[in-house]
C-alpha cells in the first residue's frame, strides 16, 4: 500500500468546481464541515455510550465520545506522521500528508459510531437476536423468507453491525443532495471500515483482527469495492484504521472508568487495588499507574481540594491517556512495514507496555459496570422497546412497494419511516429482483431504527402502544 493512493481525495460524486480560489480548505477539511453540519451527527447527543437516558450532564453520550475519539485520533495522526517523516520510514510520505492523515482521523473519529442504534452496544445485540429468533419465522407470499434470501443477505441481518451501518449511512442514507449521502472522500470512508470482510467471511476465532466482524452489507458492496480499489487497500485494513481503532479503544476504556467512578460503580480504593495488581505484573513499565494515582491523591490533599479521591482519579485518567497515546504511536511505528503490507493482525497496543493497562481497564468496566445489576435492569427495560419496534416495522415493510394491498396499520407504520430512508431504498431497489427488494426492505427497518435516538425510540414505542 502506498500513501499517495491511500490518501485518495476522490468522492463518489466529483465536484464540477474543484478549483475555487476562495476556498483554501483541503478535501479532508471539507469532510469535517459536511459531518458536523449533519443531522446524523447531531443525533449522537441523544444516543447511549454506557448509561442510557441518563439525566446527568457529566456522563458521556455517543456525541461526546466521538469528539474525544476525534481529538485523540488527530493527536495520534500528528505523532505518527511526524515519526514517519523524522525517521524517513517511507520515501513516498510527503510533509503535507501528515496534515492530511490528521484531518482524516479527526473526521473518522466523528463518524465511527454514527451508524450505531439506540441504547449502545446492547442495541446491536438486540437487533441481531431479533433476526436470529424471527427471520426463520417470516414468510413472504407463502414462502419462507430464509428460502428467498441468499446466504450473504441472511448473514448480513444475523450479524447486524454498527460499523457496517456507519458506512451505509454516510454513503447512502444521509440524503442531502443526491443518492451519494455525505459524499465523503474515499480515504475517510476506507478509514472507518474496521473489518474489510463480508458477513459470510467473518471468523470470530481468527487471530487476524480484521476478520472478527463484517465491514459492509451486500447492498453496499459496490461502494466498498470502489473505495478500497481507489485507495489500494483492497481487502486489507487501511493503515489509518489501526489508528482510529486505537483512539476509540483508548477513549472508551479510560472514559468508562471515569464515568463509572462518577456514577459510584468504582471507588478510588477499587482502582487503587486493581492498579496494585497490575503494577506487579508490569514491573518494567515506565508508567507506574499505582504510584501516579497515589501521587495525585497526595497532591489533591496538598491543594486542599474538597474531594481528593475524585481529583486523583480524574487527573490519573489524563495521565494514563498520555501514556497510552505514546504506546499506540510506538505500536504503529514499530510495526510500520507489516501495517503497510497488510500483514499486521493485531491492534496497536499489542506488545506495548500499555497492553496490560488497556486490558485491565476493559476488564474493570465489564466486571464493575456492564455486568452490574443496574445496567442489566436498564437493558431489560430497553429490550421490549427494540423488540416491539422491530416486530411492527418488519411486519409493515414486508409488502411495502410490492403492489399488494397493505392493511391500514401497516401503512401508518411505514409512514413513520423517514423519507430519506425510503428514497434510499427506492434508488437501490430500482431494477432489482423481488428477492433483492425484500432484503432491502428489511435493511430499511434497520436503517430507520439505527437513525433513532434513545429518547425517540422510547417515545415512539410508548406512542405506538398507547402509553400516554
Amino acid at each position: 500500500m502506498e500513501w499517495k493512493t491511500l490518501l485518495s481525495a476522490k468522492r463518489e460524486r466529483e465536484s464540477q468546481h474543484k478549483q475555487r480560489s476562495s476556498d483554501l480548505r483541503s478535501e479532508f477539511e471539507k469532510d469535517y464541515h459536511r459531518i458536523i453540519g449533519s443531522a446524523s451527527f447531531r443525533r449522537l447527543q441523544d444516543k447511549t455510550q454506557v448509561f442510557p437516558l441518563d439525566k446527568s450532564d457529566f456522563i458521556r453520550t455517543r456525541l461526546t465520545h466521538s469528539l474525544e475519539v476525534s481529538s485523540l485520533g488527530k493527536s495520534l495522526g500528528q505523532n505518527i506522521g511526524e515519526n514517519i517523516l523524522k525517521y524517513r520510514r517511507n520515501s513516498g510520505f510527503a510533509p503535507y500528508m501528515k496534515e492530511d492523515i490528521s484531518h482524516i482521523l479527526e473526521c473518522a473519529g466523528l463518524i465511527h459510531d454514527i451508524g450505531n442504534p439506540p441504547f449502545g452496544h446492547f442495541g446491536e445485540v438486540a437487533i441481531r437476536e431479533w433476526f436470529a429468533r424471527n427471520l426463520p419465522r417470516l414468510t413472504f407470499r407463502g414462502r419462507a423468507v430464509t428460502d428467498l434470501l441468499n446466504e450473504q443477505m441472511k448473514q448480513d441481518l444475523l450479524h447486524f453491525e454498527g460499523n457496517a451501518q456507519a458506512l451505509r449511512l454516510v454513503t447512502r442514507l444521509h440524503y442531502l443532495v443526491d443518492e451519494h449521502g455525505m459524499n465523503l472522500t474515499y480515504a475517510l470512508l476506507n478509514t472507518i471500515i474496521k473489518y474489510p470482510v463480508a458477513s459470510t467471511e467473518i471468523n470470530e476465532k481468527s487471530s487476524d483482527i480484521k476478520e472478527k466482524k463484517m465491514g459492509y452489507y451486500l447492498a453496499d458492496e459496490k461502494i466498498f469495492r470502489s473505495v478500497t480499489e481507489a485507495t489500494g487497500a483492497g481487502n486489507n485494513r487501511h493503515p489509518l484504521t489501526y489508528i482510529l481503532e486505537a483512539a476509540d479503544d483508548l477513549a472508551y476504556k479510560t472514559a468508562d472508568i471515569e464515568d463509572a467512578f462518577v456514577k459510584g460503580f468504582i471507588s478510588y480504593y477499587t482502582l487503587e487495588r486493581e492498579l496494585a495488581e497490575l503494577e506487579r505484573a508490569i514491573p518494567e513499565s515506565p508508567f507506574r499507574p499505582l504510584e501516579k494515582l497515589r501521587q495525585l491523591y497526595e497532591r489533591g490533599l496538598g491543594k486542599g481540594v474538597s474531594d481528593p479521591e475524585s481529583y486523583a482519579v480524574k487527573n490519573w485518567i489524563v495521565s494514563a491517556q498520555g501514556f497510552l497515546i505514546n504506546c499506540a504511536t510506538f505500536g504503529f511505528t514499530s510495526n510500520y512495514d507489516r501495517i503497510m503490507d497488510g500483514t499486521f493482525r493485531c491492534d496497536l497496543f499489542h506488545g506495548t507496555y500499555g497492553e496490560k493497562l488497556m486490558d485491565l481497564l476493559g476488564d474493570m468496566a465489564y466486571r464493575h459496570v456492564f455486568s452490574s445489576m443496574a445496567i442489566y435492569k436498564m437493558e431489560v427495560s430497553e429490550s421490549p422497546i427494540l423488540n416491539d419496534l422491530m416486530d411492527k416495522l418488519v411486519h409493515a415493510v414486508l409488502y411495502y412497494d410490492t403492489g399488494e394491498p397493505q392493511d391500514t396499520i401497516d401503512k401508518r407504520v411505514v409512514s413513520f419511516i423517514s423519507d430519506n430512508y425510503k428514497n434510499a431504498y427506492k434508488l437501490q431497489a430500482e431494477g432489482k429482483s423481488e428477492e433483492e427488494k425484500l432484503y432491502l426492505r428489511l435493511l430499511l427497518v434497520t436503517d430507520y431504527v439505527c437513525g433513532m435516538t434513545d429518547s425517540y425510540a422510547k417515545r415512539l414505542y410508548q406512542e405506538m402502544n398507547g402509553m400516554f
